[in-house]
């Protein structure tokens, strides 16, 4: 195993090697030519992020103190058995790295769970991600901590609980009703009350902002016409200087208006979800580079933060301190979580194990039925 993972060729055939070796060297010809021309306009860009004022470094806005912060982070797993599936959805909050360490109360425990066996079905992940998504923003609401930085973008947790409410209805119009359905709709009006808390982030000692690592918007790009091969993350990171940062603006509007079904037509639900998109629509994004061994990171934030710049201030000084090692291009404690919570798919093996285990020990019969039946052919996981 070890061998192979070292030697990613071995179980190849030798001439399929070789032609996708030649193919990858002309992948890399053209993206040198789009490279280069970012290079070559480079100064261009930055003429144009200065003339409209864009352009600002963190100095402009103070140097308040150095800000508590946490990190909140989710993945989820289905592990395909013979007989059922094996879901699970976890998420945790990581503190950031200490001085300063929050002194206020922070509920514990710091993490969610969910495992549960579910009946074969390919939407099993798509509803365990909006659960994900709902312990996450429980996590993040409940923290203490003047920044609480969550991964992705803040449009996400719309995008993906949609999705999940469609198709848990879905299931339960066709008689199908699950247990991981069912936590879902139960946790659904405080997932609306923690995201209207986040994305309205009113509380002036503190805020929530959300990193993502990839994306495909491009306010920046699109405003002053830049090439379209890359977005303004990859754009900016070859403009922007350490200590840069680009003016808050607002966030890129969706082809269609932004959509949340209400489970079960709750009128009492509602408001809560209109306040939430409106929210949505009123969300800003800014870039900043903190040191020159990071990328740019894109920061999406609420508008009230957006238009502070004392709250602005915080956020940069958190952001920098929190990314001074060099060897991590994120912030601390969102490299941490993330680090964490990308290990459960690896590790839904063995709590199958120990179910398997368990079943035995119930089993009066042959055993070799339930190894059959627990079975495992492949995980399939995300975030």
């Amino acid at each position: 195993m070890e061998k192979s993972e070292q030697t990613p060729f071995t179980e190849l055939p030798e001439a399929l090697v070789e032609e996708m070796l030649s193919k990858s060297e002309l992948v890399g010809d053209r993206l040198y030519d789009t490279f280069k021309e970012i290079q070559n306009n480079k100064t261009n860009m930055r003429k144009q992020l200065q003339e409209q004022k864009i352009l600002k470094q963190d100095t402009e806005v103070g140097y308040p103190g150095i800000p508590t912060t946490c990190g909140v982070d989710g993945s989820y797993a289905v592990e395909k058995l013979l007989a059922t599936d094996f879901a699970a959805c976890a998420a945790v909050a990581i503190e950031g790295l200490t001085p300063p360490s929050e002194k206020r109360y922070w509920e514990k425990p710091h993490h969610r769970v969910f495992i549960h066996p579910e009946r074969h079905d390919p939407d099993t992940g798509t509803v365990i991600r909006g659960l994900m998504m709902e312990m996450e923003l429980e996590l993040a609401a409940k923290a203490p901590h003047d920044i609480v930085f969550l991964d992705g973008s803040l449009t996400t947790s719309l995008i993906y609980m949609n999705q999940a409410i469609n198709k848990t209805l879905e299931w339960e119009n066709d008689g199908n009703k699950t247990e991981v359905g069912k936590k879902l709709i139960e946790g659904f009006e405080k997932f609306l009350e923690d995201y209207k808390t986040i994305l309205e982030s009113s509380r002036s000692d503190k805020l929530w902002v959300s990193l993502p690592k990839y994306t495909t918007r491009r306010e920046l790009g699109k405003m002053f016409n830049w090439p379209s091969y890359y977005d303004d993350r990859a754009v900016l990171t070859t403009i922007l200087s350490p200590g840069e940062f680009t003016s808050p603006i607002p966030l890129e509007k969706p082809p269609q208006p932004w959509h949340l079904r209400i489970p079960y037509n709750k009128r009492e639900l509602e408001r809560l979800k209109n306040e939430v998109i409106s929210a949505i629509n009123r969300l800003y994004v800014m870039y900043y580079r903190p040191h020159n061994w990071t990328p740019v990171f894109r920061i999406e934030m609420a508008s009230s933060v957006a238009s502070n710049n004392s709250r602005i201030a915080v956020l940069l000084q958190g952001l920098k301190y929190q990314s001074g090692t060099s060897g991590i291009i994120e912030p601390y404690p969102l490299y941490i979580a993330d680090r964490m919570v990308k290990h459960l798919g690896s590790a839904i093996p063995a709590f199958r194990q120990t179910a398997t285990r368990r079943m035995t020990e119930l089993h009066q019969g042959d055993i070799g039925e339930i190894f059959f039946s627990m079975h495992g052919y492949r995980t399939e996981s995300e975030r």
